[in-house]
């Protein structure tokens, strides 16, 4: 299969538990949850996501016509002579509506380790290293394993608590950005505070001005 992919770029991961660590970011194009148009968003499933993942068009973006494809372009972006394991962070959009058994194969047998950032309504493929997932109040959850679960928090109706016995390593509490990001940050320090299950997770990308 072919692979719609937004941009691909060397960065730090700015938020959640990999917070500093060094990855090629893979951001596949298209979501379930919203089509990206803000024209849309207030009908959207998701209407607080706060990135672009129209089209192919953005750096390193483009139509991968095979696993291995996309993988050396991921690969092109790692530095050659760093000694530390290559790490590729898969997101979107949703990741998981493109991801396959042929591109965590190819990922593997290149060197990397996979993380996939997703809302949790699709069954990802084998083999992923990492899975990180963040849930939204009005889609339907049922991912419910994997490493990080990471709630954009606050959101209508949902209650952290609620997700507090699945099969996850780490609980993330994130203040949701917008208009209101200071009252959440204060709202999710609180949180955290009084429920030490969870972790703070901040976008820490946003305060150093990187992708």
């Amino acid at each position: 299969m072919s692979y719609k992919v937004k941009e691909i770029y060397y960065t730090i991961q700015g938020e959640g538990f990999h917070t500093g660590r060094t990855a090629v970011f893979c951001r596949f194009s298209g979501c379930n949850l919203w089509n990206g148009h803000e024209k849309d968003r207030k009908d959207a499933m998701c209407d607080f996501c706060d990135t672009d993942f129209i089209g192919t068009s953005g750096p390193g973006g483009g139509v991968f016509e095979s696993a291995e494809d996309l993988v050396k372009s991921v690969q092109n972006k790692w530095p050659t002579k760093k000694s530390t394991k290559p790490f590729v962070v898969c997101t979107g959009g949703e990741p998981l509506l493109q991801m396959d058994d042929a591109l965590v194969n190819a990922f593997h047998d290149s060197g990397f380790n996979i993380a996939v950032e997703t809302n949790g309504t699709l069954v990802p493929p084998l083999g992923i290293d990492w899975i990180c997932v963040s849930p939204k109040i009005n889609a339907k959850f049922i991912l419910r394993r994997g490493n990080e679960l990471k709630i954009v928090f606050p959101q209508a109706d949902m209650n952290p608590k609620d997700f507090e016995k699945l099969d996850f390593e780490y609980f993330s509490i994130q203040p949701m950005d917008g208009p209101n990001l200071e009252q959440n940050i204060d709202l999710a320090v609180e949180f955290c505070l009084n429920h030490p299950h969870w972790r703070l997770s901040l976008q820490t990308h946003k305060f150093i001005g990187i992708s």
